[in-house]
């Protein structure tokens, strides 16, 4: 079977993460909330492990299901958090 994604670097990856990261921060602090805020909207009761994810910290980062969650939260389509 062929491999369609061996021109993806893992840095590639992380870049995109990060991206996103950076995408739902902004609009956060655009909105005055604080990571907790968020973090128990989406059904995340650590702050912690919403910070890391915000901020890519130790391998973590949002998932699709964070994402979605999220978008809502703001009222945009989750396609925006990944431009």
């Amino acid at each position: 079977m062929m491999n369609i994604f061996t021109n993806s670097t893992q840095c590639e990856v992380d870049f995109f993460h990060k991206k996103i990261s950076k995408n739902i921060k902004k609009i956060r602090l655009e909105n005055n909330l604080k990571q907790l805020d968020v973090a128990l909207e989406i059904g995340i009761n650590s702050v912690a492990f919403y910070s890391n994810c915000e901020n890519c910290k130790y391998g973590k980062h949002f998932n699709l299901g964070h994402i979605y969650k999220i978008a809502k939260i703001f009222n945009i389509e989750p396609y925006e958090l990944l431009k």
